[in-house]
């Protein structure tokens, strides 16, 4: 798969490496390229340092051939932004954005956007972790 991920932090030079380990083609932006420090050496893909707002970084990246946008910014505004130029400007396949704070969760998923919220995933897994299904007769096993 050809991959453009916007957002070269904790999240998103972490996904870079392993979909670049696991073969796949990956372009990363980043306004700072201090940020593609981040990059493992095993690192295989692109790196674009910009503002993936902008259409001309789109465009370098040549996100009119990506199967799929991953945009991971700490900013939801901006992955808005970039999720909904790549879903309706270049048509990509599969666009998913991190969504950083969960007020957020439901405007992106209004405009179509598949998203991964971190905080709602540890709160599930928190919860999961607690097993609450257990009745207080179960807590003794």
């Amino acid at each position: 798969m050809y991959i453009v991920i916007v957002g070269c932090g904790r999240y998103g030079s972490l996904l870079a490496d392993r979909l670049s380990c696991l073969g796949h083609s990956v372009v990363i932006i980043d306004r700072q390229k201090n940020a593609f420090k981040a990059l493992s050496a095993e690192f295989s893909g692109f790196t674009i340092t910009g503002d993936a707002s902008e259409l001309s970084v789109l465009h370098m990246a040549k996100i009119d051939a990506a199967d799929c946008l991953l945009s991971m910014c700490n900013e939801d505004t901006l992955n808005l932004m970039v999720t909904q130029t790549a879903k309706f400007i270049f048509g990509v396949p599969k666009v998913i954005a991190r969504v950083y704070k969960p007020s957020y969760e439901s405007i992106f998923r209004k405009f179509g956007i598949e998203i991964i919220s971190p905080i709602q995933l540890a709160l599930e897994a928190f919860l999961q972790d607690l097993d609450l299904d257990r009745g207080p007769e179960n807590e003794a096993q």
